[in-house]
């Protein structure tokens, strides 16, 4: 069993020289994050992440959540973890400090993220839900419902969950049936069942704050009519004490695939004559608010493809430097370790390349969510939010997708000790799978891409970004080498191919949606791939100048070496997506129905 190492050196590089932290740095409100500031940061979080949740995966794996009498139980070791968490003040890092927070930048609060994601994802879920609830409550919330419960959400003494699924709805939240009936005096009773809610119970806080989607009686039908609603585990008094037990409970939990620690509840409110809740915001706006909880969320299950790539790749690089088997291609007398042979290399190189250029993207458009919310400059600031607006489903469906192709590879790379549970392997292939369905499907993300992000807008976005990754490849042209010359064919190549697909898409997708709709996903992969290019010709960029300086670092000539593997191996992909996305619709909803 390998232990998770938090790759501080890689993460320092892509904040300080791609994700540009001094700029945000000088944004108002965040001239605390420097460079200095933040690289502690990070040491601590590594040895918190390292040193407390990392060895409490396997166990969490193992064990699991157990339910009984309405209540759950998370395993041993779990409790004290949070609660050292919550003394270290690790779930205010990002919060306003208007309610306790530390109020540091998202990007920094992203890369801390992804430690507790790698080093322990069932943990992770809980502080990722409670943050979305907080967000939620700090921009829709009333007053009173600020003072009551922010406080205690954003220091982790209580927890926030998301209730919007329900049985015969799903995806389709235009669907659900769940009843808030005004008692009368500004309070409502909730009934109504949901399903997957992650950390709906648990036992390592004295209180939880749903927030819960119903409908009140005379909303109209659809998504239209549906509110957004506070419901606290137990109630909160006047002076913030807790009062009595509220009227919603966990009924059951699910035995998953996965993520075993992280309690996944079928939650009932009212089945004792109603749970009570508070309206947030306007009647029949619910929707839109928790939208802002659920964005949030997607990119934070970004960082999850991100994050059980990065220790997927760890555990694999370890196993193949200790494992002997097999002579090398080239006729050794003794068995070498199997890292010698080329295949467990190329497998290996996939990983970290992928690893990289995720991480790259990632901090880089939390870095832009920063200053959409702080440059003092309007259109700055309304240039970045597009920007992240246009990259949040990628970063979700990109990162999940090749996380879970990752996690993948690294059991290959174990070869028959992967399929065996002991070895840890397997453990990171079951978490991932369920990060490409929550917080919305790949396919839902990618519809999302190419309706509301690019064709709605005529795809005034993503000829923006198709100039910045032009201008990239511009610099990268102007270098010397056998390396450059290859990532530079290789992005421009990729550009070609966003700039036809995303062409295709803007000109059609009025009058044929469904064979757009058809190319979505392969889309999305598109804008990922050639994305991440992007982020890794920059490095490789920035690499090269430091080496020109006398540094004698070897971790610049990897950067230029894994992002040339990128290049040849990644970008190589992007040609044929952007056939499949041209002309695959047709071919696709040709089918006909006895082919299903």
């Amino acid at each position: 069993m390998s232990n998770y190492s938090a790759p501080l050196k890689d993460m320092q590089f892509v904040l300080n020289e791609l994700a540009g932290l001094d700029k945000v740095a000088q944004l108002p409100g965040y001239e605390e994050a420097t460079a200095d500031v933040v690289e502690a940061i990070l040491d601590e979080a590594g040895k918190f992440a390292g040193g407390v949740l990392a060895p409490l995966n396997r166990i969490g794996d193992q064990v699991g959540a157990k339910w009984k009498d309405k209540a759950v139980t998370m395993p041993a070791g779990f409790g004290e973890a949070y609660q050292q968490f919550v003394d270290n003040g690790w779930n205010s890092l990002g919060c306003n400090p208007e309610h306790g927070g530390q109020g540091l930048p998202k990007v920094v609060a992203a890369a801390v993220q992804e430690m507790w994601k790698s080093a322990n994802m069932a943990f992770s879920l809980c502080p990722l839900l409670t943050l979305g609830a907080t967000e939620a409550l700090e921009l829709c919330g009333s007053p009173e419902q600020k003072h009551m419960y922010l406080p205690k959400m954003v220091s982790g003494e209580w927890t926030g969950t998301m209730n919007l699924t329900e049985p015969q709805a799903g995806s389709d939240l235009a669907a659900i049936r769940s009843r808030a009936v005004p008692v009368g005096d500004g309070t409502y009773k909730i009934f109504g069942n949901k399903i997957f809610i992650t950390y709906g119970d648990h036992d390592m806080t004295a209180n939880s704050i749903h927030l819960v989607l119903a409908r009140t009686p005379d909303a109209p039908e659809g998504v239209k009519g549906i509110s957004l609603f506070v419901v606290p585990k137990f109630m909160v008094k006047a002076d913030g004490s807790l009062g009595e037990r509220n009227d919603a409970y966990c009924v059951s939990i699910e035995h998953k695939l996965g993520i075993h620690a992280s309690p996944t509840c079928v939650m009932a409110f009212g089945d004792n004559g109603g749970a009570i809740g508070t309206l947030v915001g306007k009647e029949n706006e619910g929707l839109k608010y928790m939208f802002v909880m659920m964005n949030a969320a997607r990119f934070s299950v970004g960082l999850e493809g991100l994050a059980i790539g990065e220790r997927a790749y760890q555990k694999a690089v370890a196993y193949a430097r200790d494992r002997v088997q097999c002579r090398a291609i080239e006729g050794s007398p003794a068995p070498v370790a199997i890292i010698q042979h080329p295949d467990i290399r190329r497998m290996l190189m996939e990983m970290r390349s992928r690893v990289e250029a995720m991480r790259a993207l990632a901090y880089t458009v939390a870095a832009a969510h920063d200053t959409a919310a702080r440059h003092p400059d309007a259109a700055e600031r309304a240039k970045n939010q597009a920007f992240v607006d246009l990259m949040i489903p990628v970063v979700k469906g990109w990162s999940t997708e090749t996380g879970n192709e990752l996690a993948y590879l690294g059991v290959q790379v174990h070869g028959g000790m992967g399929f065996i549970e002991e070895t840890g392997a397997a453990q990171y292939l079951r978490d991932a799978r369920i990060t490409t369905i929550y917080e919305g499907t790949t396919g839902i993300q990618a519809n999302d891409l190419i309706g509301r992000k690019t064709a709605r807008e005529g795809g005034s976005t993503l000829k923006a970004v198709i100039a910045l990754l032009q201008q990239t490849q511009a610099a990268v042209a102007q270098q010397t080498g056998a390396e450059f010359a290859a990532i530079g064919k290789a992005l421009a190549t990729g550009i070609e191919a966003v700039s036809r697909a995303g062409h295709y898409i803007v000109a059609n997708f009025g009058s044929d949606v469904r064979g757009v709709s058809a190319g979505a996903v392969p889309f999305l992969r598109l804008m990922g791939i050639v994305c991440g290019g992007w982020m890794m010709a920059r490095a490789a960029l920035v690499a090269q100048a430091k080496i020109a300086t006398g540094d004698p670092d070897p971790f610049f000539a990897a950067k230029i070496t894994t992002a040339r593997y990128f290049a040849d191996h990644a970008l190589a992909a992007a040609p044929g997506l952007a056939q499949e996305i041209v002309e695959g619709g047709a071919s696709t909803l040709a089918l006909p129905e006895i082919m299903f």
